[in-house]
């Protein structure tokens, strides 16, 4: 924290922040393998292991856990900076993956639980990142730089399941049982992303920013005094409903990912009544594949668009798209080129709702308070779409796909209420 202290009132942000958006944009594609080649492999190491009744709920610990740890990292960052908080989460993720290769070894279901849960921490911290590349960006930038940072996902996401056979292969000579070595590969990822962030992760970009707030700042302002600086999620709820723009971010990055979450669940299944066992994998890795291209290939256009057109309009295209997407896959029948455009658009419209949500919830809070407000929204986002996942499977079996993709657009009719009343043209930090 030393180093992070000796830098100037007034440093010169530019070199800064090139700085930090390349080694997030590093680290982020090798975070983004470490949670990709586990997520790979990770219902079939359960079904092995505890059979495949709980194969999806181990599979859900690793989305429950990467909300609740967005919890204690940020209050970590709200009090120490984003370095320690990033790689707390990235430690956490590779215990978590060690605990699953011993589960693995052990055929301990309770520990393989465990372990799902606490390698959440890889996820929680490669979203986190999105918001660590907006604390110094100018305002006319943030859209495009958070968006970089989401895109370099991309690069992690296609590049892990060809490595998940090497690693399997790899440890299955040291002993390892088949689909271990994958997670003993997501734990030496996170472990790596870690180090390289606590090495050269300086000066801390939160740290940064939050003194050149507190230079311009009045001295009666509560929210970038200390006691705020040590707030939790009670305080951050606060400073949201104080903040009409705050309420319009977390409420488009939760709601696109619970409308995402609840039709993408389900469509794997859908898939499977119109293709043979022999057939159904392969369409699926085609669908899929089409769904994360959507999410996160276009992202830095998405960035864009949001500093040129503004938060809010991006929002609102973000759900027309989503609109449009449930539309699509609800009445494309057994059309599977159908359904894969509909999964295309839902992974656009949550790549809008993502990217101008995040964007616009950073910069409507004061410095101070920044890291527990974007916790408070990580962990609406993340338990939303484990509800959503828990519920899709219901509404399928009870009523049908079509169903579940009206649902998901009536979900989405609060948001445009929202996104529709007016907000404040500036953030109250944000430089004129």
């Amino acid at each position: 924290m030393t180093a992070d202290l000796r830098v100037p009132a007034r440093p010169d942000v530019a070199p800064i922040q090139r700085r930090t958006l390349r080694l997030l944009f590093a680290t982020q594609i090798v975070g983004g393998v470490g949670v990709t080649i586990g997520i790979s492999v990770g219902a079939l190491l359960a079904a092995r292991v505890a059979g495949t009744a709980v194969a999806g709920l181990a599979q859900s610990c690793g989305v429950v856990g990467a909300a609740l740890l967005a919890v204690p990292v940020t209050r970590i960052m709200t009090g120490y900076g984003r370095r320690p908080g990033l790689v707390l989460a990235y430690l956490t993720g590779a215990v978590g993956g060690l605990l699953v290769v011993l589960a693995a070894v052990t055929g301990q279901v309770p520990l393989l639980f465990l372990g799902m849960l606490l390698f959440g921490g890889g996820t929680a911290a490669n979203l986190q990142a999105r918001y660590t590349a907006v604390d110094l960006a100018e305002p006319a930038r943030r859209g495009r730089q958070l968006s970089l940072i989401v895109w370099a996902t991309t690069i992690g996401a296609v590049a892990a399941p060809n490595f998940a056979a090497l690693a399997d292969g790899v440890t299955r000579g040291w002993g390892l049982p088949p689909l271990a070595g994958p997670f003993a590969f997501s734990a030496v990822a996170f472990t790596v992303a870690a180090v390289v962030l606590l090495v050269l992760l300086r000066p801390d970009p939160l740290l940064t920013a939050r003194r050149l707030a507190a230079a311009d700042a009045a001295p009666a302002d509560a929210d970038a005094s200390p006691a705020a600086r040590r707030a939790g999620l009670r305080a951050a709820w606060r400073v949201v409903r104080e903040r009409p723009a705050a309420r319009l971010g977390i409420a488009a990055v939760a709601v696109g990912h619970l409308v995402m979450v609840a039709v993408m669940a389900m469509t794997p299944v859908r898939l499977g009544e119109s293709h043979s066992d022999a057939d159904v994998l392969r369409v699926v890795g085609i669908v899929l594949s089409l769904h994360i291209a959507g999410m996160y290939a276009l992202s830095p256009v998405v960035g864009w668009l949001t500093d040129r057109l503004g938060r809010r309009a991006v929002i609102l295209g973000g759900v027309g798209t989503l609109l449009l997407a449930c539309a699509v896959a609800g009445t494309a029948g057994h059309h599977t080129p159908r359904l894969s455009a509909g999964l295309a658009l839902l992974g656009l419209g949550w790549s809008a709702t993502m990217v101008a949500g995040s964007t616009l919830l950073s910069e409507s809070v004061p410095a101070g308070v920044r890291p527990s407000v974007q916790g408070l929204s990580d962990l609406t986002m993340g338990l939303a779409g484990a509800g959503a996942a828990a519920a899709s499977g219901f509404v399928v079996r009870v009523a049908g796909y079509p169903a579940l993709t009206l649902l998901a657009a009536i979900a989405v009719v609060p948001l445009v209420a929202l996104a529709l009343r007016p907000v404040p043209p500036t953030a109250p930090d944000e430089e004129e």
